[in-house]
């Protein structure tokens, strides 16, 4: 068994880890999946998904739960690696979060005009400032985008 989920069996006793494609936190099991770890990107995957469990991450409700989500995910990382002696590379990190903040860029473009648009916090739909059009997106990050249009109401 790899040293490092050794170490993280022991500091977090009740935490169950398990081989996957996909390295991920199941809340509702108390489990981080992850793949052999071949790669320092491993382990610091591996306790990335160690800071979503310590943090009692679960579900978000908005895009920006979600990068908050995952900004603390990887402070907590920061944290229990500097206790195991590891070092996560911070550039590393700003690629993950990277990938977030390109997804939800994505997301928030108007279908219509291209306009980069806000999540409202009732329905987490979207509502383009510009042409006031609306639509809800696929929550998959794993998949192609989806957006589909709501209602589009032009301002007089």
């Amino acid at each position: 068994m790899n040293t490092l989920i050794t170490q993280l069996q022991q500091l977090y006793p009740k935490l169950g880890f398990e081989e996957s494609n996909l390295f991920y936190y199941s809340a509702s099991k108390n489990i981080i999946y992850h793949s052999i770890l071949n790669h320092e990107e491993d382990d610091w995957a591996l306790l990335h998904e160690v800071g979503h469990s310590i943090s009692n991450h679960e579900t978000y409700n908005s895009d920006y739960s979600l990068l908050k989500m995952e900004v603390e995910a990887w402070e907590v990382a920061k944290t229990i690696a500097q206790k195991l002696k590891i070092k996560i590379d911070d550039n590393h990190i700003q690629d993950c979060l990277d990938s977030y903040r390109d997804w939800i860029y994505k997301r928030s473009l108007c279908p219509i005009c291209k306009t980069s648009s806000f999540q409202d916090n009732l329905n987490n739909n979207y509502l383009c400032i510009n042409c006031n059009t609306r639509w809800k997106t696929n929550k998959s990050k794993l998949c192609r985008l989806y957006r589909k249009k709501i209602e589009s109401r032009t301002i007089n």
